[in-house]
Parts: structure tokens; C-alpha cells; sequence
């Protein structure tokens, strides 16, 4: 009961809103089932702490309209590739069954981002293994894309997210220990201010200009994309 069409899985709460969240609300708009899971809580980030982001990424959540979240709690900044973290992504993989999962880039500022765009895509194999045992049925996704999130990495596609955009911001906003608040008096880090939403837009608008969008969103291939013939292309 639990299966969806699309599933996010990134190594912190907001990564996903920050990177995809555009592509999730025109999804979810479209009649898709959408899951998200967070594989820490972010809980040694410059500001907020682990309580108060699961709050905001419930309400980030309900502005999305996603069907799905969970945190599976591995420690922020410590998580390895060992084979008792593998199995609990495996497992989330098997248990949601998408079609397509979104995760981290796999070049960034935040090392983190980095090991877990690695770690997910290779439980997205493992994932398909029936002798690899959980408590949910072998299940491999169809693909694994890769957002862009700090650094800019040259994407294969990008998705058309102009009547989105004013939402993912709003969806952002969720995020009020992470993002601009202008009463915080938490320390400022690169994506605190207000102009941080400006960069959000204008790295939008880069990856829309080429394909004549206003705004999308970029996304890396592990393999090959397929496509039927060359006529349904914009």
C-alpha cells in the first residue's frame, strides 16, 4: 500500500526541498505518489536542531503535499557505508517500491551530500537482490537521478518547474531555523540570508534558460536516458 512513483531519498532534511522540491510539487499535481527520506535528522547543522527540523520538514511536507516521509536517524556528518546502513536504505527502497528515485549530488560543498548520493544508488542495485533479505520483497528502481544542490554540476535533463517556483520558495520558508528569519540570532551561514532565495531562482532560471523554461530543475544520469523517438522533446 505503500508504493510510489517517486522516491527522494537525501542525506538531510531540506536537501530535497532545496534541490527537487519543484520537480516533487508538479509531481504530486500530476496525480503521482511521491515519498520522501531523510537518511539523518541534520541534527549538527550551524543552526536549528533535530527537533525543531522534523517539525519544519512535516510542514514542508504538507505544503508539497507528498504522501510519504521518514527519517531513518543515522548520525549527521558520521554516516558510513556499512552494511547495517545499507540494509535500512534497502529496505525503505523495498518498502515505498518507486519507480524513479531522486538522491544527492554527487559533487558538493557538504561531504555528506556526496556519500549519500553514493550510498543510495548502490542500495537502488542492491535493492533488486532477492537474496539480500529484509522485511519487504525485492524491488529495484527503473532510475536514479542526481539533484544539483550547492555546486553546480552540468545536468542531463532539466524539468520545467516556472509554475512551481513561488511554492518551492514557500516550501523553503518551512525551514525557518535553516533559512531567513530576520529575528534569528543564530550564527548566519551561506544559506541564511535573503539573498539565498535570489541564488535559489537565478540557478532555476540558468537551468531553464537553455530548454525555454523560466525556471527548472536540473538532474544528473547515472546511465543513459532512453526515450521512444526524437519528436516529443522541448
Amino acid at each position: 500500500m505503500n508504493k510510489v512513483d517517486l522516491l527522494v531519498i537525501s542525506a538531510h532534511p531540506d536537501d530535497a526541498e532545496i534541490s527537487a522540491a519543484g520537480t516533487i510539487i508538479k509531481s504530486v499535481k500530476e496525480g503521482k505518489k511521491v515519498a520522501l527520506v531523510d537518511l539523518t535528522q541534520g541534527e549538527r547543522g550551524t543552526r536549528g536542531s533535530a527537533e525543531l527540523r522534523m517539525i519544519e520538514a512535516k510542514n514542508a511536507s504538507e505544503v508539497m503535499g507528498i504522501h510519504y516521509r521518514e527519517n531513518l536517524e543515522l548520525p549527521d556528518c558520521f554516516f558510513t557505508d556499512t552494511p547495517e546502513n545499507k540494509m535500512l536504505i534497502i529496505d525503505a527502497i523495498r518498502k515505498y517500491k518507486p519507480e524513479i528515485v531522486f538522491t544527492n549530488s554527487l559533487r558538493d560543498r557538504h561531504p555528506d551530500h556526496a556519500r549519500a548520493a553514493k550510498l543510495v544508488a548502490e542500495c537502488c542495485f542492491y535493492a533488486g537482490l532477492p537474496k539480500i533479505e529484509t522485511s519487504h520483497e525485492a524491488w529495484r528502481p527503473r532510475a536514479v537521478y542526481h539533484f544539483n544542490q550547492d555546486f553546480y554540476n552540468r545536468p542531463d535533463f532539466v524539468i520545467d518547474i516556472t509554475q512551481q517556483m513561488e511554492q518551492k520558495i514557500d516550501t523553503l520558508k518551512s525551514f525557518s531555523s535553516q533559512f531567513f528569519d530576520p529575528n534569528s540570532q543564530e550564527p548566519k551561514t551561506p544559506i541564511s540570508g535573503e539573498e539565498f532565495f535570489d541564488f535559489i531562482k537565478g540557478r532555476a532560471m540558468d537551468f531553464g534558460r537553455y530548454a525555454g523554461y523560466q525556471y527548472a530543475e536540473g538532474f544528473v544520469a547515472s546511465r543513459p536516458i532512453g526515450m521512444r523517438d526524437v519528436f516529443n522533446l522541448d
